[in-house]
């Protein structure tokens, strides 16, 4: 079956096939470096990068955008508040991100780029919109007249036929029933920095930067236009009165959209005392792998509830994976080949491909997996699994971690010596005699952390380095 995706803009599942060639020219809205960003954030960015190596892996190459918002309504209060330039500002959180990223495993996209280096490119847009006579100038500001674009409202499929015309709006972001004419350039407030600009001194609005950046880097039209859902409107169906009011052409082709996070069935929020960052989570000592796993079990169009008991669940589920391949490498089978077995593997792989190729069904793929190893396991403990079925049972193991990416360990530089192994061992054996399952548990992470990966057999654990 083909490749596809739901769309936002059309609301329905549409076969997936560039508009050009075999390159998927894909923009994703990145971080607004504010702050750290939350595992909310990362929910989404999980998603984005799920996708882009699902893509890959059907063939594709990729031309990914992803944009550092860094100038924003937020962005300028904190750097006043703590007395520094924007760009002094922004970059601890920009590193910050990028470092983040690296931890969970989030491929680079082939294009990072900032807001603040565009902003040439998007005075000559706003210069494009204003000939077209989609912008109107009011105490130095310049804003989109969305009442000269009829389809606006297309991608949030909201109703905005009572459009109050002229009633305007300063903020980059605001209420998500309101239609209001928003900001493409922002005159300064006392204070404030600015730039110079053949539209007068101000900085961009939130909108114009994404526009300009995509178009820019990917041309008038764009495959895949990807974000959370709490994008869709204003920002995305800003986006695309912007685009198209400039091309006349569409913006972008398929529209894919994440779900939001919620905590314990909670919504994420500071005052909830719920809020969390990945850097917390890791200073709580889960493994990066943890979380990405616990991200990327849930499709990306359903809410992801997100738990600690579903942490250690996480955990558990990338050791059993773990084993099963520590098994697969270590364990002597019998000569000769099971013709089931490898009809089996290849049947698991062809269940986890389709189930990636109807939207990303993660939770499908997974559930593919997990059966597989099931029934592996089953036929080792029965003697049937055969030394030349090892080779077919790591290549699903390897297409599943090409894109889940999970398996191996982050390392830690501990340096920790094979006697230092044994001994820990031999305490986890005493720790599980004594039913201290708590400090068997935390020997356990802390091999894992060293990546020495442990396996409990009838004839005691075995561990090899990963």
């Amino acid at each position: 079956m083909a490749l596809r995706f739901y769309n936002t803009l059309t609301q329905q599942v549409e076969p997936f096939v560039p508009l050009q060639g075999n390159t998927v020219r894909m923009y994703t809205c990145g971080p607004t470096v504010y702050n750290f960003a939350h595992i909310g954030n990362f929910r989404t960015f999980t998603f984005e990068d799920i996708l882009r190596r699902w893509l890959r892996a059907r063939g594709y190459q990729l031309d990914h955008v992803m944009n550092i918002t860094d100038v924003e309504d937020k962005i300028i209060r904190s750097a006043a508040a703590e007395n520094k330039s924007i760009a002094e500002y922004t970059e601890r959180y920009t590193q910050a991100f990028l470092e983040d990223s690296a931890a969970l495993r989030l491929e680079r996209p082939e294009r990072v780029v900032k807001a603040t280096e565009h902003i040439t490119e998007m005075v000559a847009a706003i210069q494009e919109l204003d000939a077209r006579g989609f912008t109107y100038r009011s105490d130095g500001s310049t804003y989109y007249r969305i009442s000269k674009f009829p389809e606006y409202g297309k991608l949030s499929h909201n109703d905005f036929g009572g459009i109050r015309v002229g009633a305007r709006v300063d903020a980059d972001e605001y209420d998500k029933a309101d239609a209001r004419d928003f900001v493409l350039w922002k005159s300064p407030k006392n204070g404030e920095p600015f730039w110079e600009s053949a539209i007068g001194p101000g900085r961009p609005g939130w909108h114009i930067e994404c526009s300009v950046m995509a178009m820019k880097y990917l041309g008038e039209t764009l495959d895949i236009h990807a974000g959370g859902v709490d994008l869709i409107f204003p920002h995305h169906e800003n986006e695309i009165a912007q685009s198209e009011a400039i091309t006349s052409k569409p913006f972008a082709r398929y529209w894919l959209h994440a779900e939001f996070l919620n905590i314990e069935s909670h919504k994420m929020s500071k005052s909830a005392g719920n809020f969390y960052t990945l850097r917390d989570l890791l200073d709580m000592g889960y493994a990066p792998e943890q979380v990405r796993y616990l991200f990327a079990s849930v499709p990306y169009r359903k809410k992801l509830n997100f738990t600690f008991d579903g942490l250690k669940a996480a955990a558990t589920a990338i050791d059993r994976l773990r084993n099963f391949k520590l098994r697969l490498e270590t364990d002597k089978f019998p000569d000769g080949l099971d013709q089931a077995l490898t009809d089996r593997a290849g049947a698991a792989a062809r269940q986890f491909e389709e189930s990636l190729d109807d939207d990303l069904n993660t939770a499908e793929a997974l559930a593919a997996l997990f059966e597989y190893v099931r029934d592996a396991n089953t036929a080792m403990d029965s003697g049937e699994f055969r030394a030349g079925n090892v080779a077919a049972a790591l290549a699903v193991l390897d297409r599943f971690d090409a894109i889940f990416d999970v398996l191996r360990p982050t390392r830690h530089e501990t340096g920790i010596a094979d006697v230092e192994v044994e001994a820990l061992i031999t305490e986890r054996a005493q720790a599980k005699k004594n039913r201290d399952f708590a400090r068997s548990d935390q020997i356990r992470a802390q091999l894992l952390d060293a990546g020495i990966i442990l396996e409990d057999t009838k004839e005691g654990a075995r561990w090899k380095r990963k």
